[in-house]
């Protein structure tokens, strides 16, 4: 029997143009252009078909942890296929997601007690409002209905229609209003674009005023506030100031409303912690994760709940308090063991204890891109960077959306060995967790290289 020889590249790539239909791409563009196809990977690299090495520099979109091909994650995997690749949740259980929703509950913010799992991020936000508006019909349900939800501006979480309701970037959600609840939408702590024209920190935070208006004014009715704890990471990693997480909490206690953390991105280290939230000792109501959950290795989501949430779901049968909500790979049993296996590695490798110092490698290697006079901004928590370019830094001025800054600075990226995607004209980089002063210092100097070759530095 003759063995069939694996498809060239030129052929993978015509069958990508003809078959393929790929996320967040006009594809009119793409199809207009040779495809990068990834076919290997090695700790902070991936290879293409054609044997060309990149720098992983977002991480592949925020979700790989210790590198590719880690061989801890590579032999859970391979253990737990030895075993059963998947058997549903509904009706019946499984070690790995036993285990797992043990171990995440043992690692979490204090008070957070129940594991509710589901497929990726989107769907842990989902579960999360879903969570709210039926925990308080259970709860109180003479009390008037408590269904509306606060939002950020400029918030991403997701694109199911619950986590597109309570998201607010036009360019992503516009067109699908007629899909969506309305929400109460309240700024963001955008520093360097202050809405209300303020400097922090005298301004003492005045962008949570308005929050609390609405929540003074209508906490009947509203089920929950939704944030990213420190970085509104897909808004273009906007990053709030110190304490502003902590009063958001204090908040929600006041007007007992439920604080919902989407730490789908924030989560797993990236911020220097395991979690977000930890930075200023804040336990939310709800807290939605995937990404990082399984080093990068396969989608899975999880909802964390508190024991209050989860006694409101209890009851006879037919009172019908079940949470009627679940998918077919909910609690999917290789998902959950490289799971396992990745929260293994943090602590055989100390994983966040070495981050401190490359953390702080990385600030120093930063400051070389700030002279550069279209780097408005350069944000940073953690391992979680973005890099704002503007047309004009004294006025703050954006370069157009249509001249496509961001795309054309991760090309001229991308022929030096370095892989980027960017929001908009902020210049994305979230290394993997793992990766090597050395790979920091060639991301950065490749960064600079390359928004000098697409922008050069004449003023104005």
């Amino acid at each position: 029997m003759s063995r069939r020889m694996r498809p060239s590249t030129k052929e993978l790539a015509a069958w990508d143009h003809q078959y393929l239909w790929h996320p967040f791409t006009q594809m009119k563009e793409w199809e207009a252009e040779e495809p990068v196809i990834i076919e290997r990977g090695k700790g902070a690299y991936v290879i293409d078909t054609e044997g060309r090495r990149y720098l992983d520099g977002v991480s592949s979109i925020w979700v790989n942890v210790h590198g590719h091909r880690h061989p801890d994650l590579d032999r859970a995997l391979r253990v737990q296929l030895g075993r059963i690749a998947h058997s549903t949740l509904l009706g019946l259980s499984n070690p790995p997601a036993i285990e797992l929703a043990r171990a995440l509950i043992r690692l979490a913010p204090s008070g957070l007690t129940r594991v509710f799992y589901s497929d990726d991020g989107s769907t842990a936000v989902e579960v999360a409002l879903k969570m709210a508006i039926q925990y308080w019909q259970q709860r109180r349900p003479r009390a008037g209905p408590k269904r509306t939800f606060v939002n950020l501006k400029l918030a991403y979480h997701g694109d199911t229609a619950g986590a597109m309701s309570v998201g607010n970037i036009e360019l992503f959600h516009e067109r699908f209003h007629p899909l969506l609840f309305p929400t109460l939408r309240a700024d963001p702590p955008y520093c360097y674009r202050c809405p209300l024209k303020l400097t922090y920190p005298s301004c003492r935070m005045a962008c949570l005023e308005p929050i609390e208006r609405v929540l003074k004014a209508r906490h009947t009715e509203i089920a929950g506030l939704v944030l990213e704890p420190l970085v509104q990471a897909a808004a273009g990693m906007i990053t709030s100031p110190p304490g502003y997480l902590r009063r958001i909490r204090e908040l929600c206690t006041t007007y007992d409303v439920l604080l919902i953390a989407d730490e789908v991105a924030t989560g797993f280290g990236r911020t220097g912690r395991m979690f977000a939230c930890e930075h200023e000792g804040v336990t939310p109501d709800l807290l939605a994760l995937s990404k990082g959950i399984t080093g990068g290795y396969l989608p899975l989501g999880a909802t964390l709940a508190t024991e209050r949430i989860y006694e409101a779901f209890l009851g006879e049968y037919g009172e019908w308090k079940t949470f009627f909500h679940g998918h077919s790979y909910t609690g999917n049993p290789l998902g959950c063991a490289v799971a396992l296996a990745n929260l293994a590695v943090f602590r055989k490798e100390r994983t966040l204890a070495k981050l401190r110092a490359k953390t702080s490698t990385l600030t120093v290697l930063l400051r070389s891109l700030a002279g550069h006079p279209h780097v408005g901004e350069i944000r940073q928590c953690g391992f979680m960077v973005g890099i704002e370019l503007v047309k004009n830094r004294a006025t703050r001025e954006p370069f157009p959306l249509e001249a496509r800054v961001g795309h054309r600075v991760a090309k001229e990226a991308r022929a030096r060995g370095l892989l980027l995607r960017p929001l908009g004209n902020v210049m994305v980089l979230m290394p993997p967790l793992s990766a090597t002063r050395a790979d920091l210092q060639r991301m950065v100097s490749i960064l600079g290289t390359a928004i000098a070759a697409t922008l050069p530095s004449t003023r104005g």
